[in-house]
Parts: C-alpha cells; sequence; structure tokens
C-alpha cells in the first residue's frame, strides 16, 4: 500500500504522473482516508489536518509516486433562475446555511439535499440534480478564497482533463 503525505504546489513539464485518484469532495476533505487508485492500488492518504484536496492537485508518495487528484462525478444539484435576483436571493439563503457552493455565471452548484431542493424549489428557482464533479469556494477565511490550480507549467499524461458535466452553463 502506498502512503501519501504531500502535496505539491506544482509540477514540472518533465514530471510522470504514476496514478490518478478520483475522490467526491467529502473525501477530499478528510485528513485520514484508504483510497483505491485508478491502477487499482491501495492507497492511504495522510493530509496535513484541515487540507482539502481540490480536483488538479498532485500528491507525492513517501515512495516518489505522484499521484493526481480528480474531483469524481457526485450527487449534486444545479440551480438556475429567470433572473440575477432569483439567483441571488437563492445564493443567500444558502450563504446564511453555510451550505458549500459552487458558483459559476449564472448558476450555482451544490450537494444534493432534500430540504434544500424544497427550500429553492419555494424560491422559484429551478433545481437540476446530475453526477457531476463538485468543487465549492473555499470560503472567505480559507486564505486566498477561491479555487486556484497550481498547474505552473504545462504537463502532459496520457488521460483526459476534460470534465463533461452532460449540460451547458
Amino acid at each position: 500500500m502506498l502512503s501519501i503525505s504531500t502535496k505539491l504546489d506544482h509540477i514540472h513539464t518533465d514530471t510522470v504522473i504514476d496514478d490518478v485518484v478520483s475522490l467526491s469532495f467529502d473525501l477530499r476533505q478528510k485528513s485520514r482516508i484508504r483510497v483505491t487508485l485508478q491502477s487499482g492500488k491501495e492507497a492511504a492518504l495522510y493530509m496535513q489536518r484541515g487540507t482539502i484536496l481540490r480536483g488538479g492537485d498532485f500528491l507525492r508518495a513517501d515512495s516518489g509516486e505522484v499521484v493526481e487528484v480528480i474531483a469524481a462525478d457526485q450527487a449534486v444539484m444545479i440551480v438556475t433562475a429567470t433572473t440575477s435576483k432569483a439567483l441571488t436571493r437563492a445564493a443567500y439563503h444558502l450563504g446564511n446555511r453555510h451550505v458549500p457552493l459552487e458558483i459559476g455565471d449564472g448558476w450555482l452548484k451544490l450537494e444534493t439535499d432534500s430540504v434544500l431542493k424544497d427550500m429553492l424549489l419555494g424560491l422559484g428557482v429551478e433545481v437540476e440534480e446530475l453526477q457531476a464533479p463538485f468543487e465549492p469556494e473555499s470560503g472567505a477565511y480559507a486564505g486566498g478564497g477561491g479555487h486556484h490550480h497550481h498547474h505552473d507549467d504545462d504537463h502532459s499524461h496520457d488521460h483526459s482533463h476534460a470534465h463533461e458535466h452532460g449540460h451547458s452553463h
């Protein structure tokens, strides 16, 4: 079993990506977790407490292998509205409940929750449930704000970075 305890700040063009791990947002928040890599190998992640892994992050195993983190498809809701005021109102009410949100141009994404869905529908917005990666905002006090990939250099390896959501925004 691989032991992984280092998150890389960036990788270089000549860095070989040895494996991939696909994790839901809930699992990417855990500091100690056992995972199965894309290759089928088992790995134990020992991240510093408070670390939230993001899709596009890179980890180094204690034995030297580099593993890319992919945001797995999971049950989410996409919220849209016919007016910006209605969407802003929905964001306000979700924020009051400290709900993790991914914010896009004209849409909000959150983890599926039937109570929140009922509230949102009551506010007059549209809610679509689907399976898609989830990358919520990091929060105002998380340092740096927003979601940032650390791709200082181009890199290449034999898998796609396409993140199809099955819909368009």
